[in-house]
């Protein structure tokens, strides 16, 4: 699990791909490396991934691999990765750990695109799309990760919505670098999806519906 606190953002060092396949390798400092173990979980622009191999030059600093299969590529920016391209990345969570943001996967859902950067000397807006397919998830002051980052939605509108970024989230993350035309990770807040997905689910079957209907009159009537 991760918390959507973005420790730092970091080149990619180099990309070896395959048919349907990559391996990621980035240049992990020593304080990013710390009790970081082979299969551990690290969310490279909020994508769940794990460490194969762990290289350490003697420094304390090390180079990190991580593989993705096909899927993950489609799905993810990721597929769009090459060296140099600075990505977000997170630790994950551990037991203790505050929690600054917002409880994620890593459990990308679609990628969508920034269609307008407002900047201002303290203060950055991002308008992204905003998917049909995403609609019900997407909601005024509602949490949502953009590229791992736990962000709160400022504004909606029909087919897009903003989210305001703060000085230090402009220099931790890659949204201090975000240009019109980026695609960027979505994973929505779980809880949110939770609860959109079940009532849909309700609002679907008659039958279930009427059950749910039968169960409210009767806990009111038993008041």
């Amino acid at each position: 699990m991760f918390t959507g606190i973005v420790q730092t953002r970091l080149a990619v060092a180099d990309v070896l791909k395959k048919e349907d396949f990559a391996t990621f390798i980035f240049e992990f400092s020593d304080e990013l490396t710390t009790g970081l173990e082979i299969g551990a979980s690290v969310a490279i622009n909020g994508t769940c991934l794990t460490a194969r191999s762990i290289d350490k030059d003697g420094t304390g600093n090390a180079r990190v691999s991580f593989d993705a299969i096909g899927q993950t590529l489609k799905v993810t920016n990721l597929g769009d990765l090459s060296s140099g391209i600075i990505v977000n990345i997170e630790r994950a969570a551990k037991f203790g750990d505050e929690i600054g943001g917002h409880l994620l996967s890593g459990h990308i859902m679609q990628q969508i695109k920034v269609v307008e950067v407002i900047e201002s000397a303290n203060n950055l807006v991002v308008w992204m799309e905003r998917p049909a397919t995403l609609v019900p998830y997407l909601l005024d002051k509602g949490y949502v990760a953009l590229n791992g980052c736990s962000l709160t939605i400022a504004e909606v509108e029909r087919d897009r919505f903003s989210v305001h970024l703060i000085p230090e989230t402009r220099d931790v993350t890659t949204f201090g670098l975000v240009s019109v035309g980026d695609k960027i990770n979505v994973e929505v807040d779980p809880q949110t999806q939770a609860v959109v997905d079940t009532v849909q689910r309700l609002l679907g079957s008659a039958d279930a519906l009427g059950s749910l209907l039968e169960t409210i009159r009767a806990t009111s009537g038993n008041g």
